[in-house]
């Protein structure tokens, strides 16, 4: 993986990790839950480009 995609997926799940939190800590149900869907997003992302680098080397 790049170092370049690598680093924004670890940043778009510390964005939603923050988002989550927040949303969670005024009561705010829709910022929480996009929070957590931008955190998953990242997530799968990252997956996804293990798995390219699995099948590269």
């Amino acid at each position: 993986m790049g170092i370049g995609k690598k680093s924004k997926n670890i940043s778009k799940i510390a964005e939603g990790k923050t988002k989550e939190s927040v949303g969670r800590a005024v009561g705010n149900e829709s910022l929480e839950g996009k929070g957590r869907a931008q955190k998953m997003k990242g997530k799968v992302k990252q997956v996804v480009e293990k798995g390219k680098d699995a099948f590269r080397h």
